[in-house]
């Protein structure tokens, strides 16, 4: 029951920081820091890396429910 949360926890952390890079690229694109094209490169690079994350959180704490449930 513990790992479920420390897992959601840990995916919820990750799409914060999703959600805060988004803001930031959102604002440099606003301000013309970045062209569209690179904002839209940069979306989806960070949608990339955060699916990555989220699958790698999910296996680690697939992992550990597993170990814990053979003790």
């Amino acid at each position: 029951k513990r790992m479920g949360k420390r897992v959601e926890e840990a995916k919820v952390a990750v799409r914060n920081v999703r959600r805060d890079v988004l803001h930031d690229i959102r604002d440099m694109k606003n301000e013309k820091m970045v062209t569209e094209d690179d904002a839209f490169a940069g979306q989806e690079n960070m949608q990339k890396l955060t699916d990555r994350y989220i699958k790698t959180i999910e296996t680690l704490g697939d992992q550990k429910e597993a170990e814990i449930m053979e003790v």
